[in-house]
């Protein structure tokens, strides 16, 4: 039977998100919505589900520089997961260990590092008696990323960065789990105590391995899915995953507020509440956030945000922000908030 104990969750989300712009002029990527939810709501819920009996009792967000409307966004998310929200400033961005030091209040205890791009799906809770455990995906090219290395008893040997030959195929997706987090401060603080090598940050990875040199095990758990939210395209096809397993779920995909009207919906599609879509086809995979009027328009595989105008317009593979109006040709697009496009 699993232990009730707390949990502390640290989720750094300072970087700037320069592969998603124009969006991340207004908010961070990671509130761009996906299927109706923004990312990083996605992400902790998703967090929440592994812990199993156990509770989160406080997130610390580790920013910088986020605009004030965000921060009423995290709180809302937080609370909703009944925790309680913290915010660590990093004013400079020096790596993913002195990201997650920020938080040192809450490295203590059993805690869990989520990096904010880290969007996944997975239904098998976390093994809480696990000294460490790193959340791994299978991947068709592992030169891209951070990946570890197993012995025959499924414990992690080595963190090898972006390895230029074979070594392992399993990625690390951005979601540790940490028994004591002391002891990750104490590695972290090992780390630091360093000058900076590694392109000039304080890598994670580095830190774990010290960890292991105190004799911490660390157990790699697969995922069912990692979906990455770095660009457009990605986010698009993020959007497509979760609009198809909504679908598949019987989900509510239509909210019983917005109005159709001599319009065709190809599914699976995602209408948000007080939407009017008129003398439109929509679909398939398509978001539609609260408020948005469409009219005389085509939309398929796109992300159309909130209360934004779109009218005689064919958009297809493109994401469109919050109070837009856009108006003309067929095209595929990035439009950030509060824009105006004629075309």
């Amino acid at each position: 039977m699993a232990h009730k104990e707390n949990i502390n969750l640290i989720v750094p989300m300072a970087g700037k998100g320069t592969r998603m712009l124009p969006h991340t002029l207004t908010k961070p990527k990671t509130f761009i919505p996906i299927v109706g939810k923004p990312i990083i709501q996605r992400i902790l819920e998703n967090i929440n589900s592994l812990c199993g009996e156990s509770k989160i009792a406080h997130i610390g967000f580790v920013v910088n520089d986020l605009p004030a409307h965000t921060y009423d966004t995290l709180q809302t998310i937080t609370h909703a997961l009944g925790a309680e929200a913290h915010f660590y400033q990093q004013a400079q961005p020096l790596g993913t260990a002195a990201a997650i030091h920020c938080a040192v209040p809450l490295l203590e205890g059993r805690v869990i590092v989520a990096f904010s791009d880290t969007l996944f799906q997975d239904n098998t809770p976390l093994d809480l008696q696990q000294e460490g455990i790193i959340c791994v995906r299978s991947v068709p090219d592992p030169t891209q990323f951070g990946v570890v290395v197993l012995d025959d008893n499924q414990y992690v040997t080595a963190f090898v960065e972006r390895p230029t030959s074979f070594v392992s195929d399993l990625a690390i997706i951005g979601i540790y789990y940490f028994q004591e987090g002391k002891r990750l401060q104490a590695a972290i603080q090992r780390l630091m105590e360093e000058p900076l090598v590694a392109e000039g940050e304080y890598q994670l990875t580095r830190a774990l391995s010290y960890m292991q040199e105190e004799g911490i095990r660390f157990v790699a758990k697969p995922v069912e899915a990692w979906l990455d939210c770095g660009n457009q395209q990605a986010t698009l096809v993020a959007n497509t995953y979760f609009l198809q397993h909504a679908a598949t779920n019987t989900v509510h995909m239509i909210s019983p507020t917005a109005k159709v009207i001599d319009s065709t919906l190809i599914p699976p599609v995602y209408i948000a509440d007080d939407v009017i879509i008129e003398r439109s086809i929509v679909g398939p995979h398509v978001s539609i956030g609260k408020g948005t009027h469409i009219l005389h328009t085509q939309i398929q595989d796109s992300i159309i945000q909130a209360h934004t105008v779109m009218k005689h317009s064919q958009v297809h593979h493109s994401i469109v922000g919050n109070y837009v109006k856009l108006y003309g040709s067929p095209a595929e697009l990035n439009v950030g908030d509060y824009n105006m496009a004629m075309l």
